[in-house]
């Protein structure tokens, strides 16, 4: 699942990198939004804060686990 003529991170991995951090990026909006006082937060900000985050990670470390299991 590599791109094709480049070595490095397999596509998955690529993928679980970018949302993991689109994640962080909306947890921190999150936050400092809260920090500034504002109380009705929007929906689809936390639940892209609560849902992308762990699905960056769960994708991340699948890619690795897959990695891992072809080098051996």
């Amino acid at each position: 699942m590599a791109v094709p003529g480049k070595p490095g991170k397999p596509i998955l991995m690529r993928v679980g990198i970018g949302l993991f951090a689109l994640g962080m990026i909306a947890v921190t909006a999150v936050f400092v939004m809260f920090a500034a006082g504002l109380e009705n937060l929007p929906v689809w900000l936390s639940a892209a804060a609560g849902v992308i985050t762990p699905l960056g990670l769960a994708l991340g470390l699948i890619a690795l686990i897959r990695e891992a299991r072809r080098k051996s």
